[in-house]
């Protein structure tokens, strides 16, 4: 690949970015200790891999005293365990000095549109394979399957229940894989930057770019054409195009006194024909539209935001839009029409942001940490509801979208973090994701909202994300473990058909739910 030599020589070439400087003899603690219980998820270099980026700057929202909680108790909603039965308080603390005082390199590497660009291959060129699937399963019906046990996805029959094709992925992917609306192309992107596009119908990547050093997801508008990606490291939101991956536009994410910020995560918001992204440093909601001109009456756009661009000439200006939040947003749900954003904190704040008047509309007191996320909505009667489990609090918390007020708590064996559902099913489903009843999964009956069944497919073992099939049939069931697999039950009798081994099966992704927005899935 044309990126290989390059991104090694900035890293390692002392010359590059002039003499590092010398760590005092107290950083050699922390620093073996790093290696020793760090490195292999946040990268030796500690600019990312499946975690993200440990760096000064990427580190300005979490106090030292917190940080050495997190390194103490773990952190809900992450694969980050907790140290605190392995390190003592003085391992601990070396660690946090080592992490906030010392950065590994004198200057981190740039990826602007240059070194993204000479990262790109393209081993099928769109359009050069054919336009018909391989196989005869139903295309709309297919899952796509994360397994991170060994860094595979599997391409699943939701007809037949059975896998057609298993294919190496890059190393940790992150976000969940996003799809065009013909279902034809799925894109994956992974915690260092990789992005993927995969043809479903070949069974072949056509195209693979690295779009950032730690990136945390990716969103795709629905004909396939612009793929956004959210960057951690460096602070940048990045477009491309979605035929072969080619860079387009590399916008810096900075607030009006030049503070620059992380991007916690971006999606796509199809009826506004925009992006919106979620931003960690900074109390503001971004949205980037890829029509041209923009819509109207959606406020002001800024055509002249400052950007690392390609040649766009007149096609794709992307301008951006800034909404003010009250505190910083992690977590993001919209209402099916995309009018209203509701967004969360960490610390529990909610709030609901009407898109068109840029104006916060309503607060949400939930606390628990809601994963909204993961949220759902159906209708209880005539009342549309919205449906969130909570990362620190054993309850689903039920919400009026109309009132913006909670209507129902219901206890749950402990926090979950998935819960998924089908416009054909009675039932909701929520994992119990967090403590000693990870092994538990919950089925509530949507109109009654109680729980009326809680299953345990594999005891001792975390059960998580349930995905249904096209027809709402089926339910599918993850078992996180490298000896893992993929239960699939009955949706509407609730008992088990089969299990499809797998290695370590995070999410699956069903193509018809995705693309046509289904109400029980994430978007």
């Amino acid at each position: 690949m044309r990126f290989a030599t390059l991104f090694v020589a900035l890293l390692l070439a002392p010359g590059a970015h002039g003499a590092p400087p010398e760590e005092p003899p107290a950083a050699a603690e922390g620093a073996s200790l790093y290696q020793q219980n760090c490195a292999q998820c946040h990268g030796p270099d500690r600019l990312g891999a499946m975690g993200p980026a440990l760096l000064p700057e990427n580190l300005v929202r979490l106090p030292r005293k917190r940080a050495a909680g997190v390194i103490r108790e773990g952190r809900p909603a992450t694969q980050m365990p907790a140290f605190g039965d392995r390190l003592s308080a003085t391992e601990i603390d070396a660690l946090v000095q080592y992490i906030y005082r010392f950065t590994p390199l004198h200057r981190l590497p740039p990826w602007g549109m240059r070194e993204i660009d000479a990262s790109q291959t393209v081993p099928h060129p769109y359009g050069s394979l054919p336009d018909r699937p391989v196989f005869d399963a139903d295309p709309w019906n297919l899952f796509v399957v994360v397994e991170l046990g060994d860094h595979h996805a599997t391409i699943l029959d939701g007809d037949r229940l059975e896998p057609i094709f298993r294919f190496k992925t890059r190393f940790a992917l992150h976000g969940g894989p996003k799809y065009s609306a013909d279902g034809r192309y799925v894109f994956f992107a992974s915690r260092d930057g990789w992005i993927s596009k995969f043809d479903l119908w070949n069974l072949r990547v056509t195209a693979e770019i690295r779009a950032g050093i730690n990136t945390r997801n990716i969103a795709v508008s629905p004909d396939g054409r612009y793929v956004m990606v959210a960057n951690y490291l460096p602070h940048t939101l990045v477009i491309l195009d979605g035929r072969n991956l080619d860079p387009i536009k590399v916008i810096p994410v900075e607030g009006g006194d030049g503070t620059t910020s992380r991007v916690s995560a971006v999606y796509s918001a199809p009826p506004r024909a925009s992006f919106i992204a979620a931003l960690k440093d900074l109390p503001e909601v971004w949205e980037i539209s890829w029509e041209n001109p923009p819509p109207a009456g959606f406020g002001q756009w800024i055509h002249d935001y400052r950007a690392d661009s390609g040649d766009l000439g007149e096609t794709a200006p992307f301008p951006v839009r800034r909404f003010r939040a009250e505190g910083f947003l992690d977590d993001f749900f919209f209402d099916p029409d995309y009018w209203h954003l509701i967004g969360t904190s960490r610390d529990g704040l909610g709030q609901v942001l009407d898109l068109d008047s840029g104006r916060v509309v309503a607060t949400l007191d939930l606390g628990g940490m809601p994963h909204l996320g993961s949220g759902i909505t159906w209708r209880v009667g005539d009342r549309l509801v919205l449906a969130t489990p909570h990362l620190k609090e054993g309850k689903v918390s039920i919400i009026d979208m109309e009132s913006w007020k909670p209507i129902k708590e219901i206890t749950t064996l402990g926090p979950g973090f998935f819960m998924r559902s089908h416009e054909k099913s009675p039932y909701a489903w929520v994992d119990v994701f967090f403590g000693p009843d990870r092994d538990a999964m919950h089925v509530i009956d949507k109109q009654k909202l109680e729980i009326v069944e809680t299953l345990r497919p594999a005891p001792g073992k975390t059960s998580a994300h349930v995905e249904f099939d096209r027809y709402g049939r089926y339910a599918l069931v993850s078992i996180w473990d490298m000896d893992g697999a993929v239960v699939v039950y009955d949706a509407r009798t609730l008992k088990e058909i089969k299990r499809i081994p797998m290695k370590k099966p995070s999410g699956k992704y069903n193509v018809w739910n995705k693309t046509h927005l289904s109400t029980g899935t994430s978007h």
